[in-house]
């Protein structure tokens, strides 16, 4: 059974956010799926099977557990089964967050079109700031799809500096915590910055995440003024995610390769 490690959202390889990729026949148990995931041991492994409509089957794995959506790991599905010839044009995908779509453009990259994470003000519970190691001006639930606490923090550097207690963060919110600021200077190639910490779902910070990208868009393009905006998620390997706000979804583009193409045995 071929298995591959594609990086997603980098046009290089040991950048972007690794993500595991199966073509299947169809879903075995949950168990196979889960310890599979455990052993590529990356953010989210994809798991995806062809439907008689032409649609794929699609699901997302982290190390301990399925998730609902998954931006890195779909763009990522996406350059495999266009790179190997198993798809041509949009792909749709079946998932547990409805129907996603993935689109291949000229040059090469991939656009995703998602569901718009929907914003609601939210408090600041108690111990947050302390277990983040920074004080938000803003705290958004994300809904959900998404199900994490999206804090806009005072500044660029903030963000990229934060140390946070992974143990203590893994109390709050249904997945995790995106922290945000925009960004210190447009000039670089992006207009807002970010970083994504998931404890609570074994993953202590996730190197790049479409998803909060579907929260992030909505949040910023309503600060900034405009539908279309470049984010950069500020981990130690770094991505760019290009949004686009369109109402009730959100298009996310990127760029993906693969870097390891091997078999799986068991």
């Amino acid at each position: 059974m071929r298995i591959r490690i594609v990086d997603a959202f980098t046009d290089r390889p040991f950048a972007g956010n690794p993500a595991g990729v199966l073509l299947l026949d169809s879903f075995p148990e949950d168990t196979w799926l889960q310890n599979v995931a455990r052993e590529v041991n990356h953010a989210e492994t994809a798991f995806a099977h062809p439907l008689p409509n032409g649609e794929w089957a699609l699901r997302w794995f982290t190390p301990a557990a399925e998730v609902a959506m998954c931006g890195h790991a779909t763009l990522a599905t996406a350059h495999v089964l266009h790179s190997t010839g198993a798809a041509s044009g949009p792909v749709r995908f079946s998932t547990l967050s409805g129907t996603l779509s993935a689109t291949v453009q000229d040059d090469g990259s991939i656009v995703l079109d998602f569901p718009t994470a929907p914003l609601t003000p939210a408090d600041l519970p108690d111990g947050l700031a302390g277990a983040l190691g920074a004080e938000p001006r803003t705290v958004f639930d994300t809904g959900p799809n998404v199900g994490d606490l999206l804090l806009e923090l005072a500044d660029e550097k903030t963000v990229l500096s934060l140390v946070p207690d992974h143990r203590a963060l893994a109390r709050y919110s249904e997945r995790g915590v995106i922290a945000t600021a925009r960004a210190e200077d447009p000039s670089r190639g992006y207009d807002f910055v970010s970083r994504c910490f998931f404890p609570r779902i074994g993953i202590d910070e996730d190197p790049v995440t479409g998803s909060a990208h579907t929260a992030l868009a909505p949040y910023w393009s309503e600060r900034l003024g405009r539908p279309a905006l470049t984010g950069l998620q500020a981990s130690p390997r770094t991505g760019l995610v290009r949004t686009e706000l369109r109402g009730e979804r959100t298009l996310l583009k990127g760029r993906a390769t693969t870097v390891i193409d091997g078999e799986l045995l068991a």
